[in-house]
C-alpha cells in the first residue's frame, strides 16, 4: 500500500510551499505517523507537522441526449505537510 498517492499543485498550495507546507493527497487509512514517515523516506526532508482532511464524495449531474446521468465525485483525503526550515520538496526536479 503506498502511502502518498501524488502532490497537489494548486496555486494556493504553491503559494504556501515558499513557506515550507506541501499538500499531498493520501490513502484514506493513512494515519498522521504513517504520513510523516513516507515523505521523510521518499523526499529526505525533516516533517515538523501533519495536517489531515477529509473531503467526503459530492453528488454530480450530467443531462445528455438521451438521459438524465447521476453519480459521484471520489472522495479522498488531504494532508498537508510542513517541512523543517531550510528544507525544500521540489515537486519538477524529475520532469
Amino acid at each position: 500500500m503506498d502511502i502518498l498517492k501524488q502532490p497537489i499543485i494548486t496555486e494556493k498550495v504553491s503559494a504556501m510551499n515558499e513557506k515550507g507546507v506541501y499538500g499531498f493527497i493520501v490513502e484514506k487509512t493513512a494515519k498522521k505517523p504513517e504520513i510523516k514517515n513516507a515523505v521523510e523516506k521518499t523526499y529526505g526532508v525533516k516533517v515538523v507537522s501533519v495536517r489531515t482532511m477529509r473531503y467526503a464524495a459530492k453528488s454530480k449531474t450530467r443531462y445528455s441526449k438521451s438521459q438524465i446521468v447521476s453519480g459521484f465525485t471520489n472522495s479522498f483525503k488531504k494532508a498537508m505537510v510542513e517541512v523543517a526550515e531550510g528544507d525544500v520538496i521540489d515537486f519538477y526536479g524529475e520532469v
